[in-house]
């Protein structure tokens, strides 16, 4: 009996187990044809042609527009301080002040020799009119009338070297008033009053920099220097951008100044220089900063959303979306690009749907259910970008001049 129910056992199970394949040999491979069917959603782009500025992003360095090492321009006692660190001043204003009892007594001693030599020559003068008088009388030698003629002169020049001397010497006394030659904000003040100064003291006073407006040195690789040299040449306001810890830390726009005249042979760069207005103060001296310069403008380019490139074996592709909408896999070159936007050199024409979302579910021949993308701003101008000058820059610069 044991033996006929495991026989009955055994049996059930195999009618069970040959049902279950016959079911899943029946509806199973249509369920799974049904999933292998089913469309991947995804969203599309379309591909459009237009302008795209091309940009090129170097590192640069801020350098004030002037910057000088206030000295004393004459030894002395340093007897007052009159600036705080951090301070703006304008051209003229007083720095500091030197013990000027020294010059002021050289001074004196050059005004008494002035006095001397002067009446000297008066009485010279006299003479000398006295003895022509005598000559016309042929009463006194021609010689005695020459020496006298002589010593006049000598003492005319007397009262000029005087003259000089006390020209030094109110410059030295007015020098003993250290102003500020340019306006600008001082820095941290280097001496103390009642220490010796003087012009060959190489800490200086202290140093004054001219921030509005700044300068921005940058470096441009030497293949794309003739395309920017064209335009500035021309006259064109070519605008650069200063950025600073990110794309987002935006730190002022200023524009193309000028560019060096020699080819850097280590780096193979050439060397620019970008100013800016500056108004906030936003850019401090010798600060590390990203310039950003447009250096071509491509009126006609392929332009495709960057997330739509894929990269494969191959190199890079694209999933572009066919009429019966299915994914192709489309081998593209890929030439310019920035943030949002990359420019496509051959393999796809403008109009095509390309996938900007869901491609890592896509391969060649899969379905899908494309969704549009909001629509791109409209491409920028085909026109190189340009800018204004700033007024206050350029008086500054006028002012500078000048002075």
């Amino acid at each position: 009996m044991a033996k006929q129910s495991s026989r009955g056992t055994v049996a059930v199970v195999g009618i069970v187990a040959v049902a279950a394949i016959v079911w899943w040999v029946g509806h199973g491979k249509k369920d799974g044809a049904s999933v292998a069917d089913q469309a991947v959603p995804v969203v599309t782009a379309t591909v459009r042609q237009g302008g795209f500025v091309v940009y090129r992003v170097q590192p640069g360095t801020v350098t004030p527009f002037n910057s000088v090492l206030v000295r004393s321009q004459v030894d002395g006692v340093l007897t007052r301080v009159a600036f705080s660190g951090g301070q703006q001043v304008r051209k003229g204003d007083l720095l500091a002040e030197i013990d000027p009892r020294a010059s002021q007594a050289q001074l004196q001693l050059a005004t008494g020799d002035l006095g001397r030599s002067q009446a000297q020559l008066a009485n010279a003068e006299e003479t000398l009119k006295h003895y022509e008088a005598l000559l016309a009388q042929d009463s006194i030698s021609r010689q005695r009338v020459a020496d006298q003629r002589s010593l006049v002169r000598q003492y005319a020049a007397e009262v000029k070297s005087e003259q000089g001397r006390i020209g030094s010497a109110n410059l030295q006394v007015s020098n003993a008033r250290i102003v500020s030659p340019i306006s600008g904000m001082v820095g941290l003040r280097r001496v103390d009053p009642g220490n010796l100064v003087g012009p060959s003291d190489a800490r200086g006073i202290v140093t004054v920099t001219q921030s509005q407006p700044s300068k921005v040195l940058f470096s441009v690789p030497v293949n794309v220097v003739p395309r920017v040299l064209a335009r500035l040449n021309g006259g064109a306001c070519i605008p650069v951008d200063a950025y600073g810890d990110g794309p987002d830390d935006k730190l002022g726009t200023g524009h193309l100044l000028a560019a060096n005249n020699q080819v850097d042979p280590t780096t193979g760069t050439v060397k620019f220089e970008a100013e800016f207005a500056n108004a906030d103060g936003a850019l401090l001296p010798n600060q590390f900063v990203t310039a950003k310069l447009p250096v071509d403008v491509l009126p006609q380019a392929i332009l495709v959303p960057s997330a739509a490139i894929q990269q494969g074996a191959q190199g890079p592709f694209v999933y572009a979306i066919k009429d019966d909408k299915t994914a192709a896999v489309v081998p593209v070159k890929l030439g310019a690009q920035d943030a949002s936007t990359t420019v496509i050199a051959s393999g796809i024409a403008a109009g095509a749907k390309v996938v900007v979302e869901g491609a890592d579910r896509l391969r060649a021949g899969t379905k899908v259910q494309a969704t549009a993308a909001a629509e791109p701003a409209p491409p920028p101008a085909a026109d190189a970008p340009s800018c204004h000058r700033d007024e206050a820059s350029a008086s500054a610069r006028t002012s500078t001049a000048r002075s």
